[in-house]
């Protein structure tokens, strides 16, 4: 059975860092994409960010562009989303997702797994 989990939520002040980590455990992600969503309070779940597992290719939304950085280490099975230069409207809960054949995608229901979510909170 597939598990993702998150870490390295927490409480940042704005422009400060995170970085975020995904453990993929039950399968190894040689293939496939490795997501990054969020869903702040009464809002949809939003995409954030996209990597690709063999060939590393990325994809980011546009609030994010050139502040976060999505990578991948395969040896570890894991993810990453480092977060920089932090606003008070990247506070959500971020959830990290894969999906295990196809390229980067923006619709959630396109992955097959998803993490708990972890939370990001940014104070003013």
């Amino acid at each position: 059975q597939v598990q993702l989990v998150e870490s390295g939520g927490g409480l940042v002040q704005a422009g400060g860092s995170l970085r975020l980590s995904c453990a993929a455990s039950g399968r190894t992600f040689s293939s496939g994409v490795m997501g990054w969503f969020r869903q702040a309070p009464g809002k949809e779940r939003e995409f954030v960010a996209a990597i690709n597992w063999s060939g590393g290719r990325t994809y980011y939304a546009d609030s994010v562009k050139g502040r976060f950085t999505i990578s991948r280490d395969n040896a570890k099975n894991t993810g990453y989303l480092q977060a920089n230069s932090l606003k008070p409207e990247d506070t959500a809960v971020y959830y990290c997702a894969a999906r295990t054949w196809g390229s980067t995608s923006t619709r959630a229901y396109e992955y097959d797994y998803w993490g708990q979510g972890t939370q990001v909170t940014v104070s003013s």
